[in-house]
């Protein structure tokens, strides 16, 4: 596994801070300003310029803003982590469009190496609950953090059943707003038993129906291995667990009657290769060959805080070409610099400035479409 880095000073996470909070700067933009710049410093200095140009409207957040977003965080009990610093839940920082900053409250002594989620549908079963709350409690008794999302059913019936071993929420909205709002007193459970809640949204920010893909990305990304208990074919657990397959971490599924909608994707996993599970058991012994630090699936393939990089500015025929070569349908960045011929700082530059625009939009972080 990479050597973490070292600690942000106060003037770099805020300059962090107020980069990936302008508008149309989400996580695979700001790496490319860092690629370009070297420091969120320099490209928040070329950043009005860049955008005043691109007919982009978007407001860059002042440091007195900035500042108030970390007072506040602070004073709910929670702190700001960059990417490059050691606190960093270490999985989350290989997976592909990486949140630079994450907010996270409590979880300092917890294990973020030995990590499960455990997913599934809203409306569980009984019997789902409860196969739920054991998985999770054996997974806590052989020393793994347990990672789920906070939602009604399978999500809640896990956090419950790991407060004693740790176990991570992840949110879809800001640290002030808990949702469901019937798991707020969940959440402070949580964290007074040694958990943590982790989110990359702002304070006050209400989760909308987009946001929970976004945050289910998390949830697999800080996980060896992601398991569905139960959830319809159609369903945000299989998102999570399509996500899961994405940054190369295991997929499990239990198994369920056919008679019972809820054991759909389930059962929809393992007919595509998931392993079944009928314990935690099953979990640890496929886990225990899973040490990111013997593999290179798990390698990053960006830094921090960068070196700049020297590039050509694009011209106009390039950036026709470019947009030529792209569609709605998602495409590798390599097959766009081979079919354009493009040099690769000048297909990165471009992407950003489309990026900027809202032009593009990022699949997994590796893939680049026209937006619709």
């Amino acid at each position: 596994m990479a050597r973490d880095g070292t600690e942000l000073t106060p003037s770099q996470r805020i300059a962090w801070l107020r980069l990936i909070r302008t508008d149309n700067v989400g996580p695979q933009t700001f790496r490319q300003l860092l690629n370009r710049e070297g420091s969120a410093e320099a490209a928040l200095a070329v950043l009005p310029d860049m955008l005043k140009r691109l007919g982009n409207p978007a407001r860059i957040p002042s440091i007195a803003e900035a500042e108030d977003e970390v007072d506040r965080t602070e004073r709910l009990g929670a702190r700001f982590v960059g990417s490059s610093e050691p606190g960093y839940p270490p999985l989350l920082r290989y997976i592909a469009g990486a949140p630079p900053l994450v907010a996270i409250a409590g979880g300092a002594e917890l294990d973020w190496q030995h990590t499960v989620a455990i997913v599934g549908a809203r409306n569980a079963s009984t019997a789902g609950q409860k196969f739920a709350q054991m998985l999770a409690a054996d997974l806590g008794d052989a020393r793994y953090t347990v990672v789920s999302g906070l939602a009604r059913g399978i999500d809640t019936a896990a956090h419950k059943a790991a407060l004693r071993g740790g176990t991570v929420a992840v949110l879809a909205g800001g640290l002030d707003r808990i949702y469901p709002g019937e798991n707020l007193p969940l959440a402070h459970q949580i964290v007074e038993h040694g958990g943590a809640l982790l989110t990359e949204m702002p304070l006050g920010w209400e989760p909308r129906a987009r946001d929970f893909p976004r945050r289910n990305r998390l949830v697999s990304g800080l996980s060896l291995g992601t398991v569905v208990v139960e959830a319809a074919k159609r369903s945000g657990s299989l998102i999570t667990a399509r996500l899961a397959l994405e940054q190369n971490r295991e997929v499990f599924a239990v198994p369920g009657s056919p008679l019972d909608p809820r054991a759909e994707g389930g059962n929809a996993l393992i007919q595509q290769g998931a392993k079944l599970i009928t314990g935690a058991a099953d979990i640890i012994e496929t886990l225990r060959e899973a040490d990111p630090s013997r593999t290179g699936l798990f390698e990053p393939d960006w830094l921090p805080e960068a070196e700049a990089m020297d590039a050509i500015p694009p011209s106009h025929d390039e950036r026709s070409r470019l947009i030529e070569a792209l569609s709605v349908t998602p495409i590798p960045v390599d097959d766009v610099i081979r079919s354009t011929g493009i040099a690769i700082n000048r297909v990165q530059m471009l992407l950003l400035e489309l990026d900027l625009e809202g032009r593009v939009e990022w699949s997994s972080g590796q893939l680049v479409a026209l937006r619709p």
